[in-house]
């Protein structure tokens, strides 16, 4: 057998290697980023350094954002019948950052004792609208 048909042999015929490569690359900056989550979480006490709430809570944003990066643009890649179109990628990368920051958000007013229900409903529905009208088909 010849080494290149070995390597079209493992490809998915669904699924370009771009895309598993990307996806794979994302979930495995996720992992890095929990692994450092884990470690400031356990190791910093955020009412004797201050900051360590903040690096907590942009880790945890980030850690979340990149996890979610990858199914978003599956659950598309799915939904269009394992077709991947250009914006895919892009829209996935944009919904994962809204994720990010609003997880980062939550859990600095959770630290700060300044989360309440309604604040966050609000916030998550003006994400909701600025995704509605970043994603709108024209």
């Amino acid at each position: 057998m010849s080494a290149a048909w070995y390597r079209h042999a493992l490809d998915s015929v669904a699924m370009e290697a771009r895309d598993r490569l990307f996806n794979l690359a994302v979930f495995g900056a996720a992992a890095v980023v929990w692994i450092l989550v884990a470690l400031v979480v356990s190791t910093r006490d955020p009412l004797v350094d201050p900051m360590a709430g903040f690096v907590g809570a942009l880790l945890i944003g980030l850690a979340v954002g990149l996890t979610v990066i990858p199914l978003f643009w599956l659950l598309v890649f799915g939904r269009h019948r394992r077709i991947a179109y250009s914006g895919d990628w892009t829209r996935a990368v944009r919904r994962g950052g809204w994720v990010a920051v609003l997880v980062a958000v939550f859990v600095l007013l959770r630290l700060q004792g300044a989360f309440q229900w309604p604040i966050a409903l609000f916030v998550m529905t003006m994400v909701v609208i600025a995704e509605a009208t970043f994603s709108a088909e024209r």
